[in-house]
């Protein structure tokens, strides 16, 4: 089966109202719904109402941070939510970033790989009902034990993951990956290193699409989109270990120097036709298509708020 998903919640809409576009979502032929986690919404909230609201959608976090919750309360909203959705919820957790860790959750950003491999670990024991004793990389936890029972007895768990470390430890100790902010060609190198443990190991792929022909606004809301991300110190390295580092070198440099109207002016054009999937639907849909071929597994498409009519384009990105 072949599983394509959106995420949400959508923006410039107010969470009780999309309750239509969720089940809509479902009746179009999505499969899946997938939230995230930095200065808007909680993660796990719209879950949970598109959990009642279009009761066939699997549901998937992507990702909450391994550090801004402590380890028995990651441990009963995971449990919660998947309560709430028997069979229908996947947990992906990953590092986050020092932006959002330690800049406005005034917590150490340490050890990000050991960090999030020991809260897989420490999941994967305490989601059974295991009384829980140990210290761990960052954290510990002692005499815990869940108190509600999980359906199945557990709970299948993705790691965000850039570069090959990551990847590796994704597929060797969680069920799979998912990526973020990488193109098409990006995926051959990045998902064989996942499947390489196994080829039922999941790869989901946020994928940012804007199916709108306007390339100014495409341009420069991109540009602005891409500078967020790609300034921040996981990113960066991501992006050179990928081969970009001589075309976003100046991008950077100006970033560094304070200089935000040059950094913006030095990505170039091709580096957000590579990252955003942008034109007529039908284009859009033979990109995201490049995406499947070269090893994601779960497209999760993320509309980017350019001027269009959001609700029309998850009508015309629909799986067919």
């Amino acid at each position: 089966m072949q599983r394509f998903g959106m995420t949400i919640p959508f923006d410039h809409v107010p969470l009780p109202d999309q309750r239509e576009w969720i089940q809509e979502l479902e009746s179009l032929g999505y499969t899946d719904v997938w939230s995230s986690e930095a200065n808007a919404y909680d993660a796990f909230t719209p879950l949970a109402l598109a959990s009642v609201w279009a009761p066939t959608l699997r549901l998937g976090t992507a990702i909450v941070p391994a550090y801004t919750r402590g380890p028995a309360c990651l441990t009963q909203q995971v449990a919660s939510m998947a309560a709430a959705a028997p069979g229908r919820f996947v947990f992906g957790i990953g590092t986050s970033s020092d932006v959002i860790v330690e800049k406005w959750n005034g917590l150490e950003f340490d050890e990000p790989y050991r960090r999030t491999r020991d809260t897989v670990r420490f999941l994967r024991s305490a989601l059974t009902g295991e009384k829980t004793s140990g210290e761990f990389e960052g954290f510990s936890s002692n005499g815990f034990r869940l108190g509600v029972p999980v359906p199945g007895g557990s709970v299948p768990i993705l790691v965000a993951a850039l570069r090959e470390g990551m990847l590796r430890l994704a597929g060797r100790e969680a069920d799979g990956a998912i990526v973020n902010w990488l193109s098409a060609e990006d995926v051959a190198r990045v998902a064989p290193i996942v499947k390489a443990f196994g080829p039922d190991k999941e790869v989901v792929a946020r994928i940012f699409v804007a199916p709108t022909q306007d390339r100014d606004t495409v341009m420069n809301f991109g540009k602005l989109a891409i500078a967020a991300y790609l300034n921040v110190p996981v990113y960066a390295a991501f992006h050179e270990w990928m081969g970009r580092g001589e075309v976003l070198a100046d991008m950077w440099a100006h970033w560094k120097a304070g200089d935000r109207a040059a950094a913006l002016a030095a990505i170039p054009d091709s580096v957000v036709d590579e990252l955003i999937v942008w034109g007529p639907p039908e284009k859009c849909r033979e990109q995201i298509q490049r995406y499947v071929d070269n090893g994601v597994t779960t497209p999760a498409l993320a509309l980017l708020p350019f001027g269009y009519d959001q609700r029309q384009a998850i009508r015309d990105l629909a799986p067919r």
